[in-house]
């Protein structure tokens, strides 16, 4: 990026922050509007200073709203932590391994796994409205709760988009949680893996300092707002705005797919 930016590029990515801050404290996915923001706001910058640059802004929304579910929602910290913890590992390494894998090779893995999440969800209507926990008590569900946290997590570091939607699904579908208790849960490994790709990032010297910090105080009101938001009108709203977050990335990255092999 050279030069500083104007006003009124800085109003339109604190816009998209706010937006974005909102669509991930109640369901994930707010990279789909934050990172293609700053893609067309900076197109001299960097690939690796809009990934900072994102992480940056991102980590103040999940920070805030991490902490308004925790106040609201009470998730179980017993599986919480663990899942947090091994996450950032997961998104450490993930992150050590971006610069090394083409993105372009995962595009259409990204897009089978997400029609099918969302196919899945859409098939199973009463999913997610309530919680019929699964292994609970046990040490098998704190087990598969951690092999989540490093999985998405890896993920998260390695690209990122819709890692807070492939938490809440793995978290529904697999553990039994309600779409609430999930979302609360995958705010603090979210939090965690954002905090382990600034630990890789910083150093690096890849973060737009400016942008990004303006960014992150709009992502972190999006975020309070939208934890506000998904506590007040419960899982049945969460599960809704689940399948349109899914199915806007479906189209994004099936476009982006389809431009790759045609273009």
């Amino acid at each position: 990026m050279t030069g500083d930016p104007s006003l009124g590029l800085l109003v339109l990515m604190g816009l998209a922050a706010l937006t974005a801050g909102w669509i991930d404290a109640v369901v994930g996915g707010g990279g789909l509007v934050q990172l293609p923001a700053l893609m067309v706001g900076f197109p001299a910058a960097a690939p690796v200073q809009i990934l900072a640059t994102n992480k940056l802004s991102s980590v103040f929304g999940t920070a805030v709203s991490s902490v308004t579910y925790y106040r609201r929602v009470r998730p179980d910290l017993r599986t919480a932590l663990p899942m947090a913890g091994l996450a950032f590992v997961g998104s450490l390494g993930g992150a050590l391994l971006a610069s090394r894998i083409p993105k372009e090779a995962f595009n259409p893995i990204i897009l089978v796994v997400l029609v099918g999440v969302g196919a899945y969800t859409l098939a199973k209507p009463s999913m997610g409205t309530m919680s019929a926990l699964r292994f609970h008590g046990s040490r098998r569900h704190v087990v598969l709760a951690g092999l989540v946290g490093f999985v998405v997590g890896s993920y998260d570091g390695l690209l990122g988009p819709g890692t807070g939607s492939f938490l809440v699904f793995a978290l529904v579908g697999l553990l039994g949680y309600g779409f609430l208790q999930a979302s609360a849960k995958a705010k603090i490994a979210n939090l965690a893996t954002n905090l382990a790709a600034l630990c890789i990032f910083i150093p690096m010297g890849a973060v737009m300092w400016k942008v990004g910090l303006l960014m992150g105080l709009c992502n972190l009101a999006g975020g309070y707002l939208g934890a506000r938001t998904a506590v007040a009108r419960g899982s049945g709203f969460v599960r809704a705005v689940f399948v349109v977050v899914v199915g806007a990335f479906v189209l994004k990255i099936g476009w982006d797919t389809v431009v790759q092999f045609t273009g």
